[in-house]
């Protein structure tokens, strides 16, 4: 079934920050923000447009231009998930179920 895109305007204010913030995110995929808010790459392109300053924007098109970690299926099997090399460990030795 086919969704209705949602109205970015009817956005609340911290999530069209991590839209922003996702969108420019090296490694997260376009299919996540779908996932999450309901955008497809091209509503999301419109988004940036709109939320962004013109060289922003030009500069953020430039960036994801061929880039295969935004997209899941050219994605190599070997990357899954980010974890920055400077994010430490919890030290939470509970099992997760």
């Amino acid at each position: 079934m086919n969704q209705p895109t949602p109205n970015t305007s009817e956005l609340l204010e911290a999530d069209k920050d991590r839209i922003i913030q996702m969108a420019w995110e090296d490694r997260t995929p376009f299919e996540a923000i779908e996932m999450q808010f309901g955008l497809k790459e091209k509503d999301v392109i419109d988004f940036m447009r709109a939320n962004s300053l013109p060289s922003s924007f030009r500069m953020w098109r430039k960036r994801m231009n061929r880039r295969i970690t935004k997209h899941r299926q050219l994605r190599n099997g070997s990357v899954s998930r980010f974890k920055c090399t400077r994010q430490r460990e919890s030290g939470n030795k509970i099992a997760k179920r």
